[in-house]
């Protein structure tokens, strides 16, 4: 499937912003269901500066510095990406979940690097008390860990309530799993969390995803959002799947991979700092849409 994705993003200061250093992940990278066939990122006023890369984790990284005064940001990031359907995977593929130890060791040096990672506590997948008990109830010895990781990818669904208005970015998971409320963000988190609690690798992954309006009602331009799900490493036979515990289901080529890490501080898409500008208001639209 081929998406076009189009986001855009506007900061408004009620003080002039003299000097600014931003850090973006915005932009599609290439995974091995996803080709990216262009990508733009506009920013305005001008950067002063600006270095295009590629960070640790592969994710296409911009970094600038705005040295004008300026009372308004826009950064418009835009992708067209064709997203390969998935392969059919039974449940029972692949190890069992309690075996991930021994599959790890059959890995080369680089490769188990980049898996063990996924399995460490990061600071925003600090498993908060209780949720290792929640999490085993998919887990029974033996059972295999893609049939695992989906259960539980479809409790979180059934079990919590997407609210837009329940948390924010500072809010701890603890308090997500006491309420039994959140946005995909918290969600993903959590989910990661209970699985490398187990010593399972499990990366924080941001992208979109299409969605599809009601019978008889057209798609609102700017009305799509950013999206997060998890991607669980299944064996070296299978590699990394990716689990959307916001809508119970396996990624599929409706979604666009933009970034993964450890969390989502690793892949956040606007970061940085600020001389000057007061407070702000940031309003964004984002636009998902498929393409013959």
């Amino acid at each position: 499937m081929k998406l076009e994705i189009n986001h855009r993003t506007t900061y408004r200061y009620d003080q002039p912003v003299a000097l600014a250093q931003h850090r973006l992940h915005m932009l599609a990278r290439p995974t091995p269901l996803q080709t990216v066939l262009r990508s733009r990122l506009m920013i305005e006023p001008a950067p002063t500066v600006r270095a295009d890369a590629v960070d640790v984790f592969g994710n296409a990284v911009t970094s600038v510095e705005i040295e004008r005064p300026h009372e308004e940001l826009v950064i418009e990031a835009a992708s067209s990406v064709d997203v390969a359907p998935p392969k059919a995977i039974p449940t029972s593929a692949g190890p069992r979940w309690n075996e991930i130890d021994a599959a790890i060791r059959e890995l080369d040096q680089k490769e188990a690097l980049a898996v063990r990672q996924a399995r460490c506590m990061s600071a925003l997948t600090r498993a908060p008390a209780g949720l290792v008990e929640y999490v085993v109830t998919s887990f029974p010895d033996g059972r295999p860990l893609v049939e695992a990781a989906l259960d539980l990818t479809r409790r979180i669904t059934q079990e919590f309530r997407f609210d837009v208005t329940a948390t924010d970015v500072s809010t701890p998971l603890g308090t997500v799993l006491k309420s039994r409320r959140g946005v995909c963000q918290d969600f993903a988190h959590l989910t990661i969390a209970g699985l490398r609690a187990l010593r399972i690798p499990a990366r924080y992954v941001s992208g979109y995803i299409l969605t599809i309006p009601p019978p008889g009602r057209p798609k609102l331009m700017g009305a799509d959002a950013s999206h997060a799900w998890v991607s669980v490493w299944c064996g070296k036979g299978l590699g990394w799947i990716d689990f959307d515990p916001t809508n119970g289901r396996l990624a599929g080529e409706d979604y666009a991979t933009v970034a993964w890490g450890r969390d989502y501080a690793d892949v956040s898409p606007i970061t940085g700092i600020l001389l000057g500008g007061g407070s702000h208001v940031v309003t964004v639209g984002v636009d998902v849409k498929a393409v013959p």
